[in-house]
């Protein structure tokens, strides 16, 4: 078993105003490596200037996460097959609906995966569909989460 780990640390520069409100979302995340990311609240979800556009908001970061451990998963199990991997690229988005009690939850998340291949072999579209298949069922995050994750590969 791993255990990670994530320190997450804001702090009220906004004094009285915080219980109208009115103050600022911005906080970092720091890893264990030692890693320390600017974040915020989307804001989608908060308005500016409550939170910050260029920091990484939670929802964001779960896409990429997603997206992430799918293209990890994926390059491994090409690598095990035999196909050359040059390069993979992902323009993954996410979507915030509303569940069936009213709540937001990102609903579905689409992978787009752009592969650029080397090497004598080159997979078939049913390899290649193969591939992104065990990818999403091996893939940790995917695993951890009722959200729908699609692959749209080109």
């Amino acid at each position: 078993m791993h255990e990670y780990k994530a320190t997450i640390h804001w702090k009220n520069t906004a004094g009285p105003d915080f219980l109208k409100g009115r103050y600022s979302r911005e906080h970092t995340w720091t890893f264990d490596g030692g890693l320390s990311i600017p974040a915020s609240s989307s804001p989608y979800v908060v308005p500016l200037p409550w939170s910050v556009a260029a920091n990484v908001d939670p929802e964001e970061s779960y896409v990429a996460s997603l997206s992430s451990c799918h293209m990890l998963t994926f390059i491994w199990l090409a690598g095990k097959a035999g196909f050359l991997v040059e390069s993979y690229r992902d323009e993954a988005t996410g979507v915030m609906a509303k569940n069936e009690r009213g709540s937001f939850w990102v609903s579905k998340v689409t992978l787009r995966p752009e592969i650029v291949w080397g090497g004598d072999k080159t997979p078939t579209p049913a390899e290649l569909d193969q591939l992104h298949h065990r990818s999403h069922e091996e893939c940790f995050i995917a695993n951890s989460v009722k959200t729908e994750v699609v692959v749209s590969a080109a």
